[in-house]
Parts: structure tokens; C-alpha cells; sequence
């Protein structure tokens, strides 16, 4: 495990670099088919990482959010999300990171969040998680008037899952914000916010997350209360809230 988390460092720090160099920069805009938005930067910080894991595990598989599958099958998976925010990136923005994970025969067992502009490094494997090699644990809030609730995009809670019970709930808790995409699970897990949520994910936006909010001591599941890997959305807290979430959610 402890080659896989080296390494995983490694790979944060060239997506890192390359990143780096289009930041605040003029640059193109793309848009995908599901109307997403995608730039160079997120292209080429995919492209170093493949080629780092290809030569480095031969054997092992990728699967990246702009260049696909390779070696399908394989018993350990390098799943790859360069930009998870690029919407935050284009506008100039700190709110987006790099995720990597690792799974073996199906299950994450590494995951790790950088955030190349702050030089802050999140990777877990389940049992622990640090933050620039020092252990970050998720808070103890225990009511949902005193949570701290993040979510990416109000509008899609609407489009995918039920916006009126979502309402609800952020009547609930103290205070919510759009600190989004991987942030937001960065905040949980470092002990700044209390519940995170995304009513639509892919499995790129997932399977780095599981290890480190599971490693910081936190909940993570799909929107219904699932296994996270077989959802259509997450739903990530601490141990005494998440039950109190879903209840108002899937009520």
C-alpha cells in the first residue's frame, strides 16, 4: 500500500506541474457531448499520468475521464479525474483539484486529492488519511443545526434526485454553501464541513473519495444509503449525521 500511495504522490505532482502552467492563462474552452466544459490542461495532466502508470504497472489498467479504458480487466484500475471542477478552473478559481484512485478487483483502496494552486495533498487508503503526510480526521458535529452542508450544483439535485427534500434539508443544518466538487470532500475530510453531497457522479468523481473520507472517518455512500460504487450520487458526512441525512432525503 505504501508503494501505491508514493506513487500516487508522484502522479499528483506532474498533473501538478502541468496544470500549473494553464492557470489563470488564456487558453480554449472546449465543450463535450454531455456539455461539460474540458481545456488542454485537463487533456495533457491525463496524458502524463497514463503514461507514468503505463510505464511504471504495465499490467495495471486506467480508466480517465477524457481518454477512456485501457487494459480492461486488469486487476488493479488507476481511475483518473485530472481537472474534478473544471468549471472552478476556467473561472480562475482555487475550488478544483486532481483525483486519483486506485482499485483492486473492484474496490478502491487508494484515493487522493490534490489541489495544485494550495500545494495541499489528500490521500487515503481506507484507514487513515493525511494531508500532506499529516493524519486529518472528520469532525464530531452530532445535530444537524450545528452541520456545515456543501454541494456542487443546486440545480442538479433537481434534475436527478428529490429537490424539494433536499430543501428541506439544507433548512436543517446551520449553514450551506457550493463549495463543490472535490473541495467540498476535501473540507470533510479535513474537519471544515460536516456533510457533503452530489445528486449525479461518475465513477471518476467516486472512487478517489471512498478511501479518503473512509480514512479521515467518515461516511460515504450513494444518495439511497448504498454502496457508493452503485449509485448514481454521494452522500458523505460523519458517522453520527449521515443517518440524520438520509433520513430527510430519502424520507
Amino acid at each position: 500500500m505504501r508503494e501505491f500511495v508514493d506513487f500516487s504522490k508522484a502522479l499528483a505532482r506532474a498533473s501538478g506541474d502541468i496544470i500549473m502552467r494553464y492557470f489563470r492563462r488564456d487558453f480554449t474552452v472546449e465543450t463535450k457531448a454531455d456539455e461539460s466544459p474540458v481545456t488542454i490542461a485537463d487533456r495533457q495532466a491525463e496524458e502524463i499520468m497514463r503514461e507514468m502508470i503505463m510505464k511504471e504497472y504495465p499490467e495495471h489498467g486506467i480508466i480517465g475521464e477524457e481518454f477512456g479504458v485501457h487494459n480492461d480487466g486488469a486487476e488493479y484500475q488507476w481511475v483518473l479525474d485530472p481537472i474534478d471542477g473544471t468549471k472552478s478552473f476556467v473561472s480562475g478559481t482555487f475550488l478544483f483539484g486532481t483525483l486519483i484512485g486506485l482499485m483492486k478487483a473492484g474496490q478502491p483502496i487508494v484515493g487522493a486529492i490534490h489541489h495544485p494552486v494550495t500545494s495541499h495533498l489528500l490521500i487515503g487508503d481506507g484507514d487513515e488519511a493525511r494531508l500532506n503526510d499529516e493524519i486529518v480526521r472528520v469532525r464530531d458535529t452530532r445535530r444537524l443545526r450545528d452541520a456545515v452542508m456543501l454541494y456542487t450544483d443546486f440545480i442538479h439535485v433537481g434534475q436527478y434526485q428529490n429537490g424539494i427534500a433536499f430543501q428541506q434539508l439544507m433548512g436543517k443544518t446551520s449553514f450551506n454553501r457550493t463549495w463543490g466538487d472535490c473541495h467540498g470532500y476535501f473540507l470533510l475530510a479535513t474537519g471544515y464541513a460536516d456533510i457533503m453531497l452530489d445528486p449525479i457522479m461518475h465513477l471518476w468523481d467516486i472512487v478517489a473519495l471512498i478511501p479518503v473520507i473512509e480514512g479521515a472517518g467518515g461516511v460515504i455512500t450513494s444518495w439511497n444509503g448504498g454502496p457508493p460504487l452503485r449509485g448514481n450520487g454521494i452522500i458523505a458526512s460523519n458517522r453520527h449525521l449521515h443517518s440524520q441525512v438520509l433520513r430527510v432525503l430519502i424520507a
